[in-house]
């Protein structure tokens, strides 16, 4: 299946045009009509950046209680 990506903006009266598409004359498509957002940056992208992190034994085995095959 070959797919384009169009971005454009609808005129006053709602009528949206498409054109120099890549497909031929006769070619079935379909349309899917989506709304775009304008994209909110989030304040803080790295909100763990410059905190402190400490491991205590970071080899030592975790919830080995909980493997059925241990019991």
């Amino acid at each position: 299946m070959k797919t384009h990506r169009l971005e454009t903006t609808l005129t006053e009266n709602g009528t949206l045009t498409l054109s120099d598409l890549p497909f031929q004359v006769g070619d079935a498509v379909e349309v899917i009509v989506l709304e775009r957002r304008p994209h909110q940056p989030e304040s803080n992208p790295y909100p763990l950046r410059g905190t402190v992190i400490r491991y205590d034994d970071p080899t030592e085995p975790v919830a080995l209680e909980d493997w059925e095959v241990l019991q």
